[in-house]
């Protein structure tokens, strides 16, 4: 006798069946439960997609975080979006690293960054805190200084490396194209005035740039690799839009990477002429842009060139207070959340700058675990870089050095560890180590077999 359905399908019938049995139910005889149960429903459907097609979830959160959507929705909806938007992207990936951790297991990483952060809370419960400071803020930055490390600590499915790579590489050019139908639209300009003009994309300025970085290392790292066309023509474009942000540090550290990986890069598939050429094509092309700047002299790309941009960023006016704050507390600091404390939100600095952050990790975390938690942090993002680039190929293994070195570098003026380019930055990071050692297990599998 002939079945419509097999045994693999008969839960699932009894799931849908018992599903609608429910809805049903409750739209009958407690109808204002209805639309709580069927959110109930839509999330548990979502986590259940997610679970079965982790790498592709994993891509669409990439996606949808590198987009720095609370900078458009703050826009469009108002200032009290921003908040649950950052928050709802942090969430959704504790929720990733959760479900990874299920289906695939845990990994031991004993020099993670989050560890320096989780005995910085430990300290401020017993050393104390800012006055101002409740448990739930202090509890509430903990996970968000954490989060960005979490992914760290679950085994990877095969192809999540490769696919979060490709993804990254082409969040820019999506946010470039979004924020452009939004202007086109009349919602929301592409380009922001702000010392000049400066591409914004579907966020910030400061955050494209932010996820511009590791678009770039990823793309940079692919043509070593492959020599590709492809790959040469997307890192001229993320490299156009990093350039059109009027980002000086991100700009200035990219090249960074970029000149010295051309210069040494180990075992790349680009002969060493050709990089060397495109090196001296860059160092010539500086005086055109200067020529260039004369006549679009409106882009703060090329106010910062001429040296005309001054100090664009305020940091004159916040790091005082911070530096200030800092003394009062200097061995424990006054735990974790106080930075956010430091400069009064409806005060005039924060109400001029539209900010209220350090712009600077090193003095943030001085003033949220003093000289202890910020040597501690600095000591353990150390060991973790220098054990996890260890195992890496040569290439990868100084193109990662180098992003480390920059990255170090640009704590010292930017809010490199909170924001959500940092998420991006670090799911990057994740990404070469997760591809690395699925290479090594293939090639170790391959041997055996040979064997």
């Amino acid at each position: 006798m002939t079945t419509l359905l097999g045994t693999r399908d008969a839960p699932a019938l009894i799931a849908v069946i018992g599903l609608v049995t429910v809805t049903a139910a409750t739209a009958w005889f407690v109808p204002p439960l209805l639309p709580g149960l069927i959110a109930a429903f839509l999330a548990l459907g979502g986590l259940l997609l997610a679970y079965r097609h982790l790498t592709a979830a994993w891509a669409g959160w990439l996606l949808v975080t590198g987009l720095s959507l609370e900078m458009a929705l703050a826009d469009l909806i108002g200032p009290e979006a921003f908040q649950p938007a950052i928050a709802a992207v942090k969430a959704t990936e504790i929720g990733l690293v959760a479900l990874t951790a299920i289906r695939f297991g845990l990994l031991p990483d004993r020099f993670n960054p989050a560890w320096a952060f989780a005995a910085m809370a430990a300290m401020g419960a017993v050393a104390g805190t800012h006055h101002d400071l409740t448990l739930m803020e202090m509890a509430r930055s903990l996970v968000g200084d954490v989060t960005p490390f979490l992914l760290f600590f679950c085994v990877k499915p095969a192809g999540w490396g490769p696919a979060m790579r490709r993804t990254v590489t082409l969040v820019p050019a999506v946010s470039v194209l979004l924020g452009v139908a939004l202007d086109v639209s009349g919602l929301r300009p592409v380009f922001f005035d702000s010392g000049g003009l400066r591409l914004a994309g579907l966020g910030h300025p400061a955050f494209l740039a932010g996820v511009c970085l590791p678009a770039i290392y990823s793309g940079l790292l692919r043509w070593l690799r492959t020599a590709s066309r492809r790959e040469a023509l997307l890192l001229g474009v993320n490299l156009a839009i990093l350039a059109l942000t009027g980002a000086r540090a991100p700009a200035a550290y990219a090249a960074i990477v970029i000149g010295g990986s051309l210069i040494l890069a180990p075992g790349s598939a680009v002969p060493r002429a050709h990089r060397l050429v495109l090196i001296a094509a860059g160092c010539a092309a500086v005086p055109v842009l200067l020529v260039l700047g004369e006549h679009y002299g409106s882009l703060r790309l090329f106010e910062v060139l001429d040296g005309e941009a001054g100090n664009l960023s305020g940091r004159d006016l916040l790091w005082p207070a911070f530096e200030a704050e800092a003394a009062k507390a200097p061995w424990f600091g006054w735990g974790l959340g106080s930075g956010n404390l430091v400069i009064p939100h409806d005060g005039p600095i924060a109400q001029l700058l539209r900010t209220w952050a350090a712009h600077n990790e090193y003095l943030r975390i001085q003033v949220e675990g003093g000289h202890v938690g910020r040597t501690l942090l600095i000591g353990l993002f150390v060991l973790w870089a220098t054990a996890h680039t260890r195992r890496l190929p040569p290439l990868e293994q100084l193109v990662t050095r180098l992003i480390f070195l920059t990255f170090a570098a640009h704590a010292m003026t930017d809010n490199v560890l909170i924001s959500t380019p940092a998420c991006v930055l670090f799911a990057f990071i994740a990404a070469v180590y997760a591809e690395a050692d699925e290479a090594a297990s293939n090639r170790l599998r391959d041997t055996m077999d040979v064997a």
